[in-house]
């Protein structure tokens, strides 16, 4: 999976794992983003959550080869989802 989830009693650890591309998002990392803020909004015992990426890098930014292929979509600010999956998510 691209993403890995930790979660220690009230902290979620959300870990970008793409590191051959520098953690960059596509469509499924994007998804799998969203799931997991989404997860930790509803859990009512997560105080704080910490994102980080694996093999040396945060993340690189949208997959440009998927953002090319029409995989990934960029639209206008409040026109859907984000690109980078949570970006725009509001949470509770």
């Amino acid at each position: 999976m691209s993403v890995e989830v930790d979660r220690r009693g009230p902290v979620t650890v959300v870990v970008l794992d793409r590191p051959r591309v520098r953690n960059a998002v596509d469509a499924a990392h994007a998804a799998a983003l969203t799931e997991a803020f989404e997860a930790f909004d509803a859990d009512d015992d997560a105080a704080v959550a910490v994102l980080h990426g694996r093999g040396g890098h945060f993340c690189a930014g949208a997959d440009l080869k998927a953002v090319a292929s029409g995989e990934v979509r960029v639209g206008a600010p409040g026109q859907g989802p984000a690109a980078m999956g949570p970006t725009r998510m509001l949470l509770g």
